[in-house]
């Protein structure tokens, strides 16, 4: 689970007149992982593409435009089938002619569409101005103009502008909009008047173009009439438009699962035709090189010999390995200056035979590529994989940290959550995701919500919460176990405050863990390619300081300046009992030794790291956000059901929820004994406990609060537990930039094998 499959690169030389079975075979198989050939032999030029390739390219765009026009998705597919050259001939030209005319008629008559709302939206301040459109154009000594402006503004410039002889206005009621009338002097325009004046025209409408049964008698033109005439027509080319879409929506229903299976056919048809592409070539010959799963090197041999026999030669090039014993070596040893001798060269090449070309004695490879990336992770951690791959895919040669998010991702929220309730919530929200959403990204996120959601109800029994509420522990723990609380406690109350600070000191170790686990597998990674003294040095003296400084921090060599609940929450008589209170002072000494030694260790290896020591500090402080988080949500669970049931406080500083009602403390009375409790205070009586309307308001505060609680549940413990598995914890042994794998071939949906 921490390393990924393991996979072998393998060349297949054989000679050009088997080239397609070979295709056609690997393509079936979908297993190698194809090494583009980069023009670096002598000799080989790169593949020439088969000569149905531009046409299989061709009629693939045709189809997925047609799909496009017709929005087709993989929920119209219907069942499989098998497309027949005739059917991709006849049926194709008969949908494409057939949705073409449509398309163009559609497009006809959106254009139609969209001039007519233009015009109706261009006829609104003719409308408002009420003066027919006859009147406003056809003089000889007359220039009209019509716009938006300010009548006040408009008035003065042309009352000031010498270019005017005569005007009148006409205003609109909503008084914005002015029809001006004006005679100019000769050689002068009305623009000319108006310039630098808050006004702005619109074109007014060439009458030619208004059709005669608009016309009144007179020849007037009403633009309310004309309106209602644009309004029609709209109708009618709605209308029209409403046909042809339900007719696309039709040849929709009839030609979706053939264009979805002829795509796919068509896919994999031009995979094939232009997969020379990737090989090296001569006149007679060819290699193809890639990677495939090492255990199923077998399987891929028998599948080409069965299909070429012995007209290509299979060879095993290289086991790809995860330490410096291994691919690097090999890599040498393959990649020789030479290069797989050309058919009509003649050097030990026996290229129509199916021999492997040979050259200077040694093999070659096309290109030294870093093995593509399958991770090898049980199907319960699958889902996690989402979560790595965001930062990227783990390299070949790295650690796939993937068993370890899910083992830790989980349990950071869920500890910070805590509660029953929401737990449920978290996994039924995550079962839906799951089972609900076909997309890889959905199910892997609904995967990762079902686990932090399990960890949450875990750690919800334990706290004995139940929506922030203690019925689990009253009811469980102390009810049928008969402990005097559950076995943890959040630590928000005065009695329970001990807890709140235990929590800080369990962040810091958990911090530590987290961190020695980043660092250890830095150092195995190191020790395997470059070395002990490089894993020493990056690593190791990480190890060293990061350990020792704490294991001094826990001693008794700065108690009295450490904060107390270091020593006593692990105490005999800590709130977790296991008995340690501290490293004695030699072990403390001992410990800032090895953190010396390792300091001494990182500036003699990685000196420019050296000023970022104190990283094994302030990264351990970090994860004190688990409890920051941890108390911050059960704070706000407790005020939203403080606001509804009411709190009242007991005499040890325990605080309880009314939910069976609340006590009264007579007055003149300290005290007052409810529920066998001593009641000091009632710190808020409750909604719920009020009248109808503070019920009404209650509800609604209990709904909306805890549906608060558990959307920032995930902003706030789910992007925190996220950021100490990228931030702290990945920074020690992890960069990413694997090559995925993809292999050479097609996962039919659409179609059946034909």
């Amino acid at each position: 689970m921490l390393r990924p499959e393991q996979m072998s690169k393998v060349s297949v030389t054989g000679s050009k007149k088997v080239m397609d079975d070979v295709v056609e075979t690997v393509h079936d198989l979908n297993l190698l992982h194809v090494t583009e050939y980069d023009g670096s032999w002598d000799g080989f030029k790169q593949g020439t593409p088969a000569a149905s390739a531009e046409s299989a390219s061709e009629k693939l765009v045709t189809i997925r435009s047609i799909e496009s026009i017709l929005d087709v998705d993989e929920e119209d597919a219907g069942p499989t089938r098998v497309v027949s050259d005739e059917a991709l001939e006849a049926d194709l030209a008969e949908v494409r002619g057939r949705v073409n005319e449509l398309d163009d008629r559609q497009s006809d008559i959106e254009s139609d569409l969209r001039e007519v709302e233009e015009r109706i939206e261009s006829m609104e301040p003719f409308v408002a101005l009420g003066i027919d459109l006859d009147l406003l154009s056809g003089y000889e000594s007359i220039e009209v103009s019509v716009g938006e402006g300010k009548r006040d503004a408009v008035e003065d410039a042309l009352v000031s502008s010498s270019a005017v002889e005569h005007y009148r206005i006409f205003a609109a009621d909503d008084g914005s909009t002015l029809g001006i009338f004006a005679r100019t002097y000769e050689g002068e325009t009305l623009s000319d008047a108006l310039v630098g004046t808050e006004f702005g025209p619109v074109q007014i409408p060439d009458i030619s173009d208004i059709p005669d049964d608009v016309r009144g008698t007179d020849g007037s033109v009403s633009p309310e009439t004309y309106v209602q005439e644009l309004q029609s027509r709209r109708k009618k080319y709605q209308s029209r438009l409403e046909t042809v879409e339900g007719e696309l929506e039709e040849v929709k229903l009839d030609a979706a699962g053939f264009l979805l299976a002829a795509e796919e056919r068509l896919s994999i048809e031009v995979q094939k035709t232009e997969a020379p592409l990737t090989f090296a070539t001569t006149d007679n010959a060819f290699v193809a090189e890639g990677w495939i799963p090492t255990t199923r090197y077998g399987d891929f041999v028998a599948e080409l010999t069965d299909a070429v026999g012995d007209h290509v030669e299979i060879q095993r090039l290289e086991d790809a390995q995860f330490n410096r014993h291994g691919g690097e070596e090999l890599r040498e040893q393959y990649s020789g200056g030479g290069a797989p001798a050309a058919a009509d060269g003649g050097q030990q090449a026996q290229t129509d035979g199916g021999k492997e070309a040979k050259a200077d004695g040694g093999s070659v490879v096309m290109k030294n590529d870093d093995p593509p990336v399958v991770q090898d992770n049980p199907g319960v951690v699958k889902p996690f994989e989402v979560l790595v791959n965001a930062v990227g895919r783990p390299k070949y040669t790295e650690f796939d940290p993937t068993v370890l998010v899910f083992l830790t991702f989980p349990a950071f929220f869920g500890f910070m959550i805590g509660d029953l309730g929401y737990g449920v919530v978290y996994t039924l929200i995550g079962y839906f995701l799951y089972s609900k959403f076909e997309s890889p990204a959905f199910r892997s996120m609904g995967g990762i919500t079902i686990a932090a959601g399990l960890f949450t109800m875990l750690f919800g029994i334990l706290y004995g919460e139940l929506f922030g509420l203690h019925t689990i522990a009253s009811v469980f723990w102390e009810g049928v176990v008969g402990l005097e609380h559950a076995p943890i406690e959040k630590g928000l109350s005065p009695a329970t405050a001990e807890w709140a600070l235990a929590w800080l000191f369990v962040s810091v170790l958990i911090g530590i863990v987290h961190l020695n686990m980043g660092w250890i597998l830095d150092f195995i990674e190191t020790l395997e390619f470059h070395g002990f003294k490089h894993a020493l040095y990056e690593s190791g003296s990480w190890l060293l300081m990061v350990n020792g400084l704490w294991i001094w921090i826990f001693s008794d060599v700065v108690r009295g300046t450490a904060p107390e609940f270091i020593y006593t929450t692990f105490s005999s008589e800590g709130v977790i009992a296991l008995g340690f209170s501290g490293f004695p002072a030699v072990v403390g000494w001992a410990g800032l030794a090895v953190f010396a030694v390792g300091l001494v260790l990182l500036i003699i290896g990685e000196p420019i790291e050296a000023v970022e020591f104190l990283n094994v500090l302030v990264n351990v402080l970090s994860y004190t956000r688990i409890a920051a988080v941890l108390l911050a949500k059960a704070g706000m669970a407790f005020t939203v059901n403080l606001l509804f049931f009411g709190v009242y406080v007991d005499s040890k500083g325990g605080w309880h929820f009314g939910v069976d009602g609340m006590p009264t403390i007579p007055a003149g009375a300290d005290t007052v004994m409810y529920h066998g409790y001593e009641v000091t205070e009632v710190m808020f009586g409750g909604l719920v406990h009020g009248g109808l309307a503070f019920v009404l308001v209650g509800f609604l505060v209990l709904v909306i609060g805890h549906a608060l609680v558990l959307a920032l549940g995930v902003t706030s413990a789910g992007l925190q537990a996220v950021r100490l598995e990228y931030v702290e914890f990945f920074n020690k042994f992890f960069d990413g930039g694997g090559t995925p794998y993809e292999p050479f071939g097609y996962e039919r949906k659409y179609t059946s094998d034909d």
